[in-house]
């Protein structure tokens, strides 16, 4: 049972296309919130 989880654990961790996905859905987040979120306001009084 151990040994199962843990090469599922690898397989998802090795995983290229599902860390791809992971790292741009993140990037997307932090982009929503910083460009309509906290960072609106500052940008705007910025510029």
């Amino acid at each position: 049972m151990t040994r199962r989880i843990s090469r599922s654990k690898r397989f998802f961790m090795m995983n290229p296309v599902i860390q791809l996905f992971k790292f741009i859905w993140l990037s997307i987040k932090i982009m929503i919130v910083v460009a309509g979120g906290h960072g609106g306001t500052r940008k705007a009084s910025d510029r």
